[in-house]
């Protein structure tokens, strides 16, 4: 299954036959259906209508239609109709004029100080008039299923850019975490040969002393072992190493695995914290900002991702 982002542009237009419009409506003046679908990450499905007036009624039909391919984002929708016809090339017919020349004589009845009618107004009216209010249903219908598989594809692309770019920090974590692996035995080491060395400094600057070679090395390794505990990330790194597997696994199924991956996210990033708060050397401290760094970079894209 694939991985889709819920970034996605589609768009699409249908010009229609005469009969939807009027006999007039030829060549260039025959009516255009369109249809725009833009979408951005949101942490719901977030749908957001901008239809013409003719187009109105399709609303509920279209929300059921995204909705049952789409599983989150913000998505804006516009839908138009366009056409000469419906503008300066379209002629008023005599009975659309004489319909409106009784209008006017009814309203001027009771208000005689009404304004006549304009040529741009008649134009206005009777281009309202052209179709009936639901004509366009099924054309948009069939237009938004074009346009949402469009929308999907390019989703899906931005998608497999997002779970490549993934997999690869995922290895740049596994190699600082397998850097970090070796380093806890040697500040180990180091700390306990430390002891050891202040331990015969103070000894030799305090003749009479009776310390034996195996008390001392007997309190070097005790110290050694408090501080092996102190500064131990073992579990850390294990815990670390299992979230890495689990999102990976979730890449290479898909689906819809937005809301886990920044769970699994949010984990990481505790653990880079952690193994920054008991590091001890500066090699482990710079493991722990690279790896943040890798994080903050795999939220920003898992944002994104459906």
């Amino acid at each position: 299954m694939a991985v889709y982002s819920m970034t996605g542009y589609a768009t699409a237009q249908w010009v229609g036959p005469t009969s939807l419009s009027t006999p007039e409506a030829t060549g260039e003046n025959r009516p255009a259906l369109g249809i725009e679908i833009r979408s951005v990450n949101s942490r719901f499905l977030d749908l957001s209508f901008k239809l013409a007036d003719d187009l109105r009624a399709t609303e509920p039909a279209l929300r059921e239609k995204l909705a049952a391919r789409l599983k989150r984002g913000k998505v804006e929708i516009r839908a138009w109709v366009e056409g000469k016809q419906d503008a300066l090339g379209r002629t008023p017919g005599m009975g659309e004029l004489q319909r409106l020349a009784g209008v006017q004589d009814a309203i001027r009845t009771w208000l005689p100080q009404a304004a006549p009618l304009s040529v741009a107004e008649v134009i206005q009216l009777t281009a309202r008039q052209g179709g009936a209010p639901g004509q366009w249903h099924d054309a948009l219908l069939d237009l938004a299923e074009g346009a949402i598989e469009q929308l999907l594809l390019a989703r899906e692309r931005e998608g497999e850019r997002l779970c490549a770019m993934l997999l690869d920090r995922l290895g740049a974590l596994r190699q600082l975490a397998k850097d970090a692996a070796p380093l806890i035995p040697q500040l180990v080491a180091q700390q306990r040969q430390r002891f050891l060395d202040r331990w015969n400094e103070a000894m030799g600057a305090a003749p009479g002393q009776s310390v034996t070679a195996e008390a001392a090395q007997d309190r070097a390794l005790s110290e050694a072992t408090a501080f092996a505990i102190r500064i131990d990330v073992a579990e850390e790194l294990t815990r670390l190493d299992s979230h890495l597997t689990e999102i990976e696994r979730l890449l290479n199924k898909g689906g819809d695995i937005g809301k886990r991956l920044d769970f699994l996210i949010q984990e990481l990033h505790r653990e880079a914290n952690t193994l920054g708060s008991k590091s001890s050397s500066l090699d482990l401290t710079r493991i722990s900002v690279d790896m943040k760094v890798l994080i903050e970079q795999m939220r920003e894209q898992v944002q994104n991702i459906e």
